[in-house]
C-alpha cells in the first residue's frame, strides 16, 4: 500500500487560508487590498523616526524599522517556501521603490508617507471586511494571527501555479 504523501507547511496554510475565501468577490477584494494592506503597512513602519547611522551616509534612509519587518517577513516565507520567500522580496522592492516616490512626493509639497499609507491602510482593511461579510466568513487571522502574513504569499502562489512554477 503506497504511503500518503504529507503535504508541505506551507499548503495546509494555504488550504486554511481558502477556506474563508470562497466567494468571488471576497476574492476579487483581496486582490485589490492584501496587496494594498502590505504596501501602506510597509510605508506605515518605514515612517517611524529611525536613528542616524553616520556609515551609510547618504544611504542613511534607506534603513529603517520597516528593514527589520521585511527581514522577519522574508525570513519566515523562506522557512515556508524560498521561491515564494524571493516573489515577495522582489514584490517588497516596487513597494519600496514607491514608498520612495512617495517621500519625494512628501517633500515637494504632499501629504506625508504615513498620511498617505494610513489613509491606504485603513481604506483597505475597510475592503477586507466587507468582503468577510459577503463571504459570510470571518478572517483567518482571528483564528491563528500568522494567517496575515499567509495573506500575501497565498496570491502569490495563485500567481506561480498560473506561470506553471513549483513554490
Amino acid at each position: 500500500m503506497p504511503s500518503k504523501v504529507e503535504k508541505r507547511e506551507v499548503d495546509v496554510y494555504f488550504d486554511k487560508y481558502a477556506e474563508s475565501h470562497q466567494n468571488h468577490t471576497n476574492e476579487l477584494i483581496h486582490w485589490i487590498c492584501v496587496p494594498l494592506i502590505v504596501f501602506s503597512l510597509l510605508g506605515l513602519v518605514w515612517s517611524i523616526p529611525f536613528p542616524h547611522i553616520g556609515f551609510l551616509g547618504r544611504y542613511n534612509g534607506f534603513v529603517n524599522w520597516a528593514s527589520f519587518l521585511i527581514a522577519f517577513a522574508i525570513y519566515y516565507y523562506y522557512r515556508l517556501s524560498p521561491v515564494l520567500s524571493y516573489c515577495m522580496l522582489l514584490l517588497v522592492f516596487a513597494f519600496s521603490y514607491l514608498i520612495i516616490e512617495l517621500e519625494t512626493w512628501a517633500h515637494l509639497g504632499g501629504p506625508q508617507l504615513w498620511q498617505s499609507c494610513l489613509a491606504i491602510f485603513v481604506l483597505s482593511w475597510v475592503g477586507q471586511f466587507i468582503g468577510h461579510k459577503i463571504e459570510g466568513k470571518k478572517p483567518s487571522f482571528f483564528d491563528d494571527i500568522k494567517f496575515l502574513l499567509i495573506g500575501p504569499i497565498w496570491l502569490l502562489h495563485f500567481i506561480l501555479l498560473r506561470l506553471k512554477i513549483r513554490y
